[in-house]
């Protein structure tokens, strides 16, 4: 009984594994010439993957920005009051939303 070895999304794949791909199918040419982006592209048009529109989220990126210099100004105030604990917080806080904007972007 052999498993069935299930393809890694196309979304997480490197370049690499994609001209690899897309070398193989017929459709696309000049795919040693792509990068990523084209290549995902190309592969999904190929495959007849449709692109599901996702929502911008540029405003939510600003607005945890915006949160994050609030946050600064805080624990610099922090600093400047020798409150070695507040200072801990913020600094969490500032790196955890630095991430959630990483992850948004």
């Amino acid at each position: 009984m052999a498993k069935e070895v299930k393809e890694k999304p196309l979304d997480r794949m490197t370049a690499k594994e994609l001209r690899e791909i897309a070398v193989d199918i017929a459709e696309i040419t000049g795919a040693h010439g792509m990068n990523k982006e084209e290549l995902l592209v190309a592969v999904k048009k190929a495959r007849g993957i449709v692109e599901e529109t996702t929502k911008k989220k540029g405003d939510s990126v600003r607005k945890l920005k915006q949160n994050i210099r609030t946050l600064k100004a805080k624990k610099m105030e922090a600093v400047q009051e020798k409150d070695a604990e507040k200072t801990k917080i913020f600094r969490r806080r500032i790196s955890r939303l630095k991430k959630k904007t990483r992850r948004d972007a």
